[in-house]
């Protein structure tokens, strides 16, 4: 996965569309999601329109069905999507 992955990220602070990342605070991914939302911003001009949303002791799973945490972000992603998506 590193192959593929490094690559791609050399040129995410080329991207102007908005993004917002999403990730659980305790999955073992976050510091992917880190990562990259911290390559995309470096010397990119169009950062106001990017976001990394972490989300507070949540894992993966939280994040696919929210189950008992509740833990997925809907208003959050409305209004993300709301603001960007015209």
């Amino acid at each position: 996965m590193s192959f593929m992955n490094q690559p791609i990220l050399q040129y995410s602070n080329e991207i102007r569309s908005a993004v917002l990342v999403i990730h659980g605070e305790k999955a073992h991914s976050c510091y992917f999601s880190r990562d990259a939302y911290a390559a995309m911003v470096k010397d990119n001009p169009r950062t106001d329109n990017k976001e990394l949303l972490i989300i507070p002791d949540a894992v993966h799973t939280d994040l696919y069905d929210g189950g008992e945490t509740n833990a997925i972000p809907f208003d959050k992603l409305e209004q993300f999507f709301m603001e960007y998506l015209k």
